[in-house]
């Protein structure tokens, strides 16, 4: 199933189920809240007649959620090698997860124009990820029960003002920015997509892929992600963690390629699709 957000007919976001060309609607406050609703529970929320043709929707963002969005770098080994490469400094492949985190007023909807300012960075890059979404309140999850609290997956681009991210010595600022954090278009559910470790992952800048990997390439997957994650802190239904990126970002080729204004980034994810933004930087 594919779950999304969206307006239409003025009407204020509200979440849906696509159905064919249409979309049902859920009668829960957001998606958020329908995550956390028990499994049981959820169908009853969308067995309703109120159908809306998809092409009178205007998607937004899947979920909001109320806290940062849980991110982890260097979880790809070609990724840490170019990144290494970049900085000038010895690899060291991550024996852990690294977490950082984005704010959640950085999202954007998926087909969003991204409003970047050129007087705070020159230096914006992209990053395609593969984002999972929890789906049940948990806490100390062993990696074999992990599969139990997610709810489905998403499309997600880590946009990143490179020079903050290198000036304010951490990660947070530069990844934060507002619009850094497009996802989309919808969330797919886990039944439907089975194996998320062997998924073709790819980016594509006005046309021109720049990235290319597939899942199954991730050093931590994601039973450790979220096993590490949850690790004496409590993870809520509607959480985001995105997963990390593949090698081929901006800032690590030769020579650096960042973004520009009227550029169209695509992230697509083999059983999730694409999420198209347009920059706009001034």
């Amino acid at each position: 199933m594919r779950f999304v957000t969206f307006k239409s007919h003025g009407v204020s976001p509200r979440p849906g189920v696509i159905e064919g060309d249409a979309i049902r609607v859920i009668t829960a406050p957001t998606l958020a809240d329908y995550i956390a609703l028990a499994p049981h529970e959820r169908i009853a929320w969308h067995s309703g007649d109120d159908l809306i043709p998809l092409h009178e929707a205007v998607l937004d963002a899947p979920v909001r959620p109320h806290r940062n969005i849980f991110c982890v770098g260097r979880n790809y080994p070609e990724h840490a090698k170019e990144g290494a490469r970049a900085s000038g400094r010895e690899l060291k492949l991550p024996e852990v997860p690294t977490f950082f985190t984005k704010a959640p007023t950085a999202i954007a909807a998926p087909d969003a124009t991204l409003h970047l300012q050129a007087r705070i960075s020159p230096e914006y890059d992209f990053e395609a990820e593969l984002a999972v979404l929890i789906g049940a309140r948990c806490k100390d999850v062993a990696e074999a029960d992990a599969h139990a609290v997610i709810f489905g997956y998403t499309a997600f681009n880590d946009v990143t003002a490179r020079d903050l991210q290198r000036a304010h010595l951490q990660w947070f600022k530069g990844k934060s920015l507002d619009d850094c954090a497009p996802m989309g278009p919808w969330i797919v559910s886990a039944d439907e997509i089975g194996d998320p470790h062997g998924l073709e992952i790819a980016f594509r800048l006005n046309g021109v892929q720049k990235q290319h990997s597939t899942t199954a390439q991730m050093i931590f997957r994601i039973p450790r992600l979220i096993a590490e994650l949850s690790k004496g802190m409590t993870l809520e239904p509607g959480d985001v963690i995105a997963t990390g990126t593949p090698e081929g970002v901006g800032f690590a080729r030769t020579p650096p390629e960042f973004l520009r204004d009227g550029d169209v980034m695509e992230v697509e994810i083999e059983k999730i699709g694409v999420l198209r933004n347009r920059v706009s930087i001034a």
